[in-house]
């Protein structure tokens, strides 16, 4: 999701769209939670080996890899790690920068395979994980009621707390001003504020011109439910045609009672805030401006903010999806849809051009965590 960010909540609320909408993101910062310890074997039993680690060199696609890029967002991202080692490879990383100028891809890619060595992060049953991918929507808005802009963006209540359960979607809907004490921040078109929601965040653009952020500031407590698998087995959309834009499509084309039963579906519902728009990228849920295909949001049961990881994922099967993903990307944001050890959501960018593109991607992955260096 983009935290205070997007998935901050969304500010950390979320995914893209369409697994944003099977599966996403809809974002919200959560604390980042230590895995797991393994279980104490028990007396005269042997003690697991820990898991062997390997050059980043042989990781699938290396060679292929923009190293420069890659290091320019660990850079940025390492500042989210709390972890001793990742620390002394992010001061590593800004001694390079301060050193090296410019930084080379040479050096970048030295850099990764001195400092880290890679680790195959498994699924339970060893089967390939989940990639999906989310976006900062940019949307038309008013400052007041029409017809087509007949969707208001609600601050949170007064007084709310995260985890509260309030009302759902549809209750929402049918009674905005009983579920927020404060008037609309704007007015939206339904469907693109559904999106929005699900993003976790977005850029709105005024009658004026005039452009803000609306960023997440809280959310009813209800669980995300996607749309886009009744939407297939209701026979509204093709099983394969579940993409963003698809989904979106079909909203706007039954605007009204019929769009609104669908969404309706995702009980969820996201309040927001106004903030200016400084023409960047939204923050993630570890405080971070999200850097373009190189930022995820991950389970923080099994990631912590500021980690780096390789993913490699192809074979994705919704119309007018590219065929492969493979890169290093940083860990800053996660989502109440991304749950487990491989699974992870690709921030894409801002924009129309992302979210086209986000909302074709689910693909199967494979995921290695880069292991810092002490």
């Amino acid at each position: 999701m983009i935290a205070g960010g997007v998935r901050r909540w969304r500010n950390r609320e979320a995914g893209a769209v369409v697994l944003a909408l099977t599966i996403l993101l809809a974002g919200c910062a959560t604390t980042p939670v230590a895995p797991p310890a393994a279980p104490a074997p028990s007396p005269g039993e042997p003690r697991p080996s820990p898991p062997v680690g390997l050059s980043p060199a042989v990781l699938p696609g290396w060679n292929d890899e923009d190293h420069l890029a890659a290091f320019e967002a660990w850079a940025t991202g390492c500042a989210a790690s709390r972890e001793p080692a990742a620390r002394v490879q992010c001061d590593r990383a800004m001694q390079i920068k301060q050193t090296s100028k410019p930084v080379t891809p040479s050096a970048a890619r030295a850099f990764f395979e001195s400092g880290f060595t890679a680790v195959a992060a498994e699924t339970p049953d060893g089967r390939p994980g989940l990639l999906t991918s989310y976006f900062a929507p940019e949307y038309p808005a008013r400052t007041g009621p029409s017809v087509e802009f007949d969707a208001p963006v609600l601050a949170r209540p007064a007084g709310w707390t995260r985890g509260q359960t309030l009302a759902s979607r549809a209750e929402i809907e049918a009674d905005p001003a009983g579920a927020s004490d404060a008037p609309p921040l704007a007015w939206m078109r339904a469907e693109d504020l559904f999106f929005m929601q699900i993003q976790g965040s977005g850029y709105l653009t005024l009658e004026d011109g005039s452009r803000v952020r609306a960023a997440y500031a809280g959310d009813n407590g209800r669980p995300f439910t996607g749309i886009a698998r009744p939407m297939a087995e209701g026979g509204l959309l093709p099983p394969n045609g579940t993409s963003g834009d698809a989904i979106r499509a079909w909203l706007a084309e039954h605007r009204g009672p019929e769009a609104r039963a669908v969404m309706a579906l995702n009980a969820r519902y996201i309040f927001f805030k106004l903030d200016p728009d400084d023409g960047g990228d939204p923050a993630g849920a570890a405080g971070i401006p999200l850097p373009a295909r190189r930022a995820i949001a991950v389970d923080p049961a099994h990631w912590r903010y500021g980690d780096l990881a390789w993913i490699s994922a192809d074979g994705g099967n919704l119309a007018g999806a590219r065929g492969s993903y493979q890169g290093l990307v940083v860990a800053l944001d996660t989502g109440s849809a991304i749950r487990g050890p491989v699974r992870a959501d690709l921030y894409m960018g801002r924009g129309e051009a992302a979210g086209a593109e986000a909302g074709a991607v689910r693909h199967p992955l494979r995921m290695w965590r880069l292991v810092p260096k002490a």
